[in-house]
């Protein structure tokens, strides 16, 4: 997309950009800030169809973002600054001695200054077979439609050849469409590069837990095919795998090809060499990114190294002192939903380092801190837990503040220690994308008036990157603004100034019992008359239904306005499927169930056509629900004696149990009866977050109580109590808060410990969040309530008292009511019609959704709007 008049005379110097991927972008932006498109012709010549992108977040383009929205560039820009931009018309050739660039377009364009951002390709390894129909690589947006194209017709089994950062990324896309899973790497454990062994086993142990088949130590031999198409792999152990499709994700390789047919020198293992100043062995060449090498003789694959050498070519251009020397290696990933991070000498190659280990095998994380001879900090590998990582990084090449041991333990066990950002020092690198420091964001705040992360982010380009360091950001631009006298806005949201704890607060002082009479007292001006916004509602809507009892108002949530507050699985009690589906979770209290109860869910999985799923929760699911079914579904199971589960709901989930002293010969308590007794007191309990809850019959823990929000163990004097556990993607071993509990003392404290949780953590706040966070943490909660220091427990017991007097099932009283029914249709104008989007294919004797997948909107929907997308 040429400008269509170019703002420059024939006698202004030419720039010829070659690659517009995320460096080149970069370069350009660089370029413009220093005034050089106003005195230079800026050509760019791209050979993706598409101009520059987030490749860094390529995957979320499986988890519903766009192309557009992964794109990094703005046609403003490019307009203002009378950037030539030819998209999908690559360079074809060079002549150096005259200065020329040809495309593939067959346009020919004179330079003065020459940038080579040609990137890197994958590597496929040369076995037979890689060429054959069903086979990928995962590289650009075009590979990834390709992908999920053939896997929608042709493939249920996909296999992954390679397992590094972009191999796990590639794994993680197969199995969010639909495919069994393998994984194949070379290398003794995943990630070699990254991690070290500690760090692999412990990531290994994680995604095998998520259904995923990974085969380290052997190599791929042979491609097999069926009839032109994929139908297998052998493998270098002699065994063979049975797969569909195929991705190669085993490295990359610079792009210098051109560089090459152009007689630029290049290194003995590819990658166009450059010295400090980016500059190839032609002073009018510059190359950076991936398909340079650098001098001192590495081609670095992240895209913060690109970006120095962006900006120093730039300078370069412009005059300015400038160089690049090297760059940080440290990066942080969620890959397949698992924090995964490594920085500084992760693998511990300094002369007489020492190595301080947490790892945690059942939870899945693994900490490794290497640390100096002299104690300084050098470098360190987190799996499964990467929350210090905005912290730790910066603190590379200094002795930390504390013991290293404080640093990986976790709360309970002698860590973790709060060591705030503000302790860093100023050239702290806290955004390594950019190479912004601490000092730089501080001075967005002090010298250019920047009070809010939007603002700094403008600003400085901090956060804008991979986005690892947005917390840390947050947190020194509050510091700062407190440390200059300014009142930070801790408010909920653009309509409340509140937080969420003086929201309940307020709401149970007042017995405030709705929305809009809250917005109007106490909400901001600006909002008050407005509809509010989708924070705050939701919010609100979970501190009324919780305080529902106590302050009269009704707790049914889908009651009048407390309809309109809920997100999209309240609206319907259910969670919305990927394919605009629903699930029915029954409530089956402790795992116990009686046949006659075993036989009614069978029935209706099977005159539904719904997939059924036992899972670790100790309950039976249900999918592929339409809307207008839910309530025919569920008079069925009321009938039965079921009543809702609240899978949808920041509510009680579960409590699971072990089969207890009945029937184990270990077991010390009944922890079938309790695990019963305390999922019907705390069923729909509505609470900042989700709720888990687990009892065990003895120390063997078959419950797993300690990974859950409150959990119980039985020991031979009565339970013990644990509290803020959870799994997921940042595990938390629970924390034992008293022992040895009659079962009157241990209900009573778990009333308590739940309602102090509802009334003050922060919205979306899990029990092990809050309790990292409060101040005093665990110490402050035992006091609150074992030892009743703030004098609040008979308040909180009897609030808990009112929810179990008042709980009504959600379902009951939905299938008896005409209107409640009426809001379950697929579209509001033919209530008979059923979502046509919605549509199975059948698998293992079951049905799953058919893909690719639409995304579906959270309210029934016109039909003639629906039908027109």
């Amino acid at each position: 997309m040429p400008t269509d008049t170019p703002r420059h005379s024939a006698h202004d110097n030419t720039i010829v950009l070659v690659g517009h991927g995320m460096v080149g972008q970069r370069f350009l932006e660089a370029i413009a800030a220093r005034g050089l498109t106003d005195t230079h012709r800026v050509v760019v010549l791209c050979e993706e169809p598409r101009p520059a992108y987030d490749r860094v977040q390529l995957t979320s383009y499986f988890a519903g973002r766009t192309p557009d929205e992964l794109s990094l560039t703005d046609p403003e820009f490019i307009e203002k600054h009378g950037i030539e931009l030819y998209v999908g018309d690559p360079a074809e050739s060079v002549d150096r001695d005259a200065k020329t660039v040809t495309a593939r377009s067959g346009q020919t364009f004179a330079y003065d200054t020459l940038v080579l951002a040609t990137g890197s390709f994958p590597f496929v390894p040369p076995v037979p077979g890689k060429d054959t129909t069903g086979c990928f690589v995962y590289r650009t947006i075009e590979d990834l439609l390709a992908i999920e194209e053939y896997a929608k017709t042709y493939a249920t089994t996909g296999a992954v050849v390679g397992g590094g950062l972009l191999g796990l990324e590639a794994a993680g896309a197969l199995r969010g469409l639909g495919l069994a899973t393998h994984v194949v790497e070379f290398a003794p454990r995943l990630m070699p590069v990254q991690v070290d062994e500690g760090g692999g086993a412990a990531l290994l142990r994680t995604i095998t837990g998520m259904g995923l088949t990974v085969h380290t130590g052997v190599g791929t031999q042979e491609i097999v095919a069926t009839e032109g198409a994929v139908s297998g792999m052998k493998l270098s152990d002699g065994s063979e795998l049975a797969t569909d499709l195929v991705v190669f994700s085993a490295g990359v390789r610079p792009r210098d090809q051109l560089a090459r047919d152009s007689g630029l020198s290049v290194g003995e293992r590819g990658g166009i060499t450059v010295d400090e100043q980016c500059r190839t062995s032609d002073p009018a060449v510059y190359a950076i990114g991936e398909c340079a090498q650098a001098s001192d003789g590495r081609v670095y694959g992240l895209v913060a190294p690109g970006y120095e050498m962006a900006e120093t070519v730039a300078a370069s251009i412009a005059t300015e002192e400038s160089s690049f020397t090297g760059a940080d290696m440290s990066t942080k990933l969620k890959l397949l939903g698992v924090d995964v991070a490594s920085f500084g000498d992760a693998h511990g190659a300094t002369p007489d380092c020492l190595d301080v280990v947490y790892s945690d095998s059942r939870s899945g994380t693994y900490k490794k801190l290497v640390i100096g001879a002299g104690g300084e900090l050098l470098g360190g590998v987190l799996v499964g837990d990467a929350e210090s990582y905005g912290v730790l990084r910066p603190l590379t090449g200094s002795v930390p503040p504390v013991s290293p041991e404080q640093l990986v333990l976790p709360a309970g066990a002698g860590g973790p220690v709060s060591i705030g950002p503000s302790s860093l020092p100023d050239s702290a690198v806290i955004c390594s994308c950019h190479n912004v420091t601490k000092g730089s964001i501080r001075g967005a705040v002090t010298e250019h008036s920047c009070t809010t992360v939007p603002e700094v982010k403008k600003c400085t380009k901090a956060g804008t990157g991979c986005g690892s360091c947005v917390k840390v950001l947050g947190q020194l631009v509050n510091d700062e603004l407190e440390a200059s006298g300014v009142e930070v806005d801790k408010g909920l949201c653009g309509c409340f100034g509140q937080t969420r704890q003086e929201l309940y607060e307020i709401v149970h002082t007042l017995g405030i019992t709705s929305y809009r009479q809250l917005l109007d007292s106490h909400g901001r001006e600006s909002a008050r008359g407005t509809e509010g916004c989708e924070t705050c509602k939701p919010t609100v809507g979970s501190i009324i239904a919780s305080l529902a009892p106590t302050i009269g108002a009704d707790g049914y949530v889908l009651e009048g306005e407390q309809a309109s507050l809920q997100d999209t699985n309240d609206h319907f009690l259910a969670n919305l499927q990927k394919n605009g589906s629903y699930s029915v979770v029954p409530r089956i209290p402790g795992g116990e169930i009686t046949p006659d109860k075993l036989i009614v869910i069978g029935e209706v999985a099977r005159d539904f056509g719904l997939y059924t799923k036992i899972t670790g929760g100790q309950r039976i699911d249900m999918f592929g629900a339409r809307v207008e079914q839910l309530p025919l579904i569920w008079t069925r199971l009321v009938d039965a004696g079921f009543e809702s589960g609240h899978a949808y709901g920041k509510s009680l989930r579960t409590v699971k149990s072990c089969v207890g002293q009945t029937w184990c010969r270990y077991g010390v308590q009944d922890s079938v009866r309790m695990a019963i007794d305390l999922e019907l007191r705390y069923r729909g309990l509505r609470s900042p977050h989700k709720l888990k809850s687990a009892v065990s019959g003895c120390a063997r823990e078959c419950a797993e109580a300690q990974s859950k929000d409150f959990g119980v163990i039985a020991t031979s004097s009565g339970w013990n109590l644990y509290v803020g556990g959870n799994g997921g993607a940042t595990p938390r071993h629970a924390d034992l808060l008293a022992q040895d509990l009659s079962d009157a003392e241990l209900v009573r404290l778990i009333d308590r410990f739940l309602m102090f949780y509802i009334r003050t953590a922060d919205r979306l706040e899990r029990t092990s969040t809050w309790i990292e966070r409060i101040e005093g943490g665990l110490d402050h909660v035992r006091d609150v309530v074992v030892h009743d220091s703030l004098g609040l427990c008979a308040e909180l017991e009897a609030l808990m008292a009112d929810h179990v007097a008042h709980y009504r099932d959600e379902w009951s009283e939905t299938i008896n009511d005409p209107e409640r029914l009426a809001r379950f249709v697929s579209f509001v104008n033919a209530p008979d019609v059923p979502d046509p989007t919605v549509s199975f294919v059948p698998e293992r004797d079951q049905m799953k959704p058919d893909l690719p997948l639409l995304t579906i909107g959270s309210r029934p929907r016109d039909l003639e709007g629906a039908a027109s997308r």
